[in-house]
């Protein structure tokens, strides 16, 4: 390990995703006194990081979904008084967030994985903007770890719901 540059913002509980042209987009989290909608872009070529532009909604403990067409999808998270529903896309090209269709429920210290029909679940479709409920785990779990199998199948892992789990099943 050595250092590199540091960021603008101090923060925590953030999402980290590798961009299609090697740069790494950070967003939200928090700094303990507040919950930030603030990103930034680290380039690795040259180890700064630079703002961009800032989310619509401050969150953090949410998630980021690199899409199929180079866009960043941020879904749910916790500002503070909250859990969210809401979700939103970043396009690389802009630098801009633009609001997408709401999720169902709200979701924190969740998990998202892009399925090889290029849908996220709970299964939103990135050509609509739009989000459908599919049928629910058998156990219900946060700060979990979901993979994409080469088959297709998501394999959700472990995760805490009241005490640690050990239980692991497939979508």
């Amino acid at each position: 390990w050595f250092g590199t540059g540091s960021m603008n913002n101090a923060r925590n509980d953030h999402t980290a995703s590798v961009l299609r042209n090697g740069q790494v987009l950070v967003t939200g989290g928090s700094n303990y006194s507040l919950y930030l909608n603030s990103t930034e872009l680290y380039d690795p070529s040259i180890g700064t990081w630079t703002m961009t532009g800032n989310m619509n909604y401050s969150r953090a403990v949410h998630t980021a979904s690199v899409l199929s067409d180079g866009k960043v999808l941020v879904t749910g998270g916790y500002d503070g008084s909250s859990y969210l529903n809401s979700a939103e896309l970043y396009d690389p090209s802009t630098g801009f967030w633009t609001t997408t269709g709401s999720m169902n429920h709200g979701r924190f210290l969740h998990t998202a994985s892009i399925l090889t029909n290029a849908y996220v679940a709970e299964l939103y479709d990135p050509s609509t903007g739009l989000w459908t409920t599919t049928g629910g785990m058998n156990s219900a779990r946060n700060v979990h770890t979901t993979s994409v199998l080469t088959n297709g199948d998501v394999l959700a892992t472990g995760g805490f719901i009241y005490f640690p789990l050990s239980t692991s099943e497939l979508y």
